[in-house]
């Protein structure tokens, strides 16, 4: 198997099946799961049998059809947070890097403020003022981890922008976003990809992750399970 000219080795092809799967697993919910996942189905931990073939939980639920939306919830903001929190850090790590100057030592002093902060008092204290809704929860955790990424992208940048083809495009006039765009992003998107998926691993199955998705239990029953 190729991607691009690159031969994928065999453990990252399994890896790509095991991805493949789980995202087909959370797009097609409805479809897969043989029961709501909300819908009280019989006694509290019945035992497996033909129907139930996990059994129900403490409240009567299908385990099964609730580990199968759970794949939504879990995916789903694991991928959105990395998503939003990479935005976020690129964007001001890449201006950052491409302006210099008092840009870049307000937003560098600015990350390291927030890197000086335990994390989790941060986040809870945001979270007890701000409450706990999703978006808000969603939002506080991508800008913890933006200032990782923003490291990241400041320190791939400044070696790019002091190279001899950054120093044409500048001497012809071009503007920073024409050559963040195209000449910065290009050539950064090799370490940014692998730490995407690091990241997106992490906030996948981090401890911290799962107290911030406990810290969500004021959200409506119906936005459902959780792995």
């Amino acid at each position: 198997m190729r991607i691009r000219g690159y031969k994928v080795s065999v453990t990252a092809q399994i890896g790509i099946v095991i991805v493949v799967i789980n995202l087909l697993v959370a797009l097609l919910a409805p479809l897969i799961a043989p029961f709501d996942q909300a819908t009280p189905l019989g006694d509290a931990w019945a035992d497996p049998d033909a129907q139930h073939w996990l059994g129900l939980d403490n409240l009567g639920r299908d385990i099964v059809s609730r580990l199968i939306y759970g794949a939504r919830m879990s995916i789903g903001l694991s991928l959105i947070i990395t998503a939003l929190s990479f935005v976020l850090g690129v964007i001001t790590g890449f201006a950052a890097a491409v302006a210099g100057g008092w840009i870049d030592q307000v937003l560098s002093r600015l990350v390291d403020l927030l890197l000086s902060m335990p994390t989790l008092i941060f986040a809870f204290v945001i979270l007890s003022v701000l409450g706990t809704a999703l978006p808000v929860l969603i939002i506080t955790i991508a800008i913890l981890d933006s200032t990782k990424v923003f490291r990241l992208a400041r320190s791939v940048a400044v070696n790019i922008v002091n190279l001899e083809f950054v120093e044409a495009a500048r001497l012809r006039g071009e503007g920073w976003w024409w050559i963040v765009t195209r000449e910065v992003l290009p050539n950064a998107i090799p370490p940014l990809t692998a730490e995407f998926a690091c990241v997106f691993v992490l906030r996948f199955s981090s401890s911290r992750r799962s107290v911030f998705s406990a810290s969500a239990c004021s959200l409506p029953t119906r936005t459902g399970a959780a792995w």
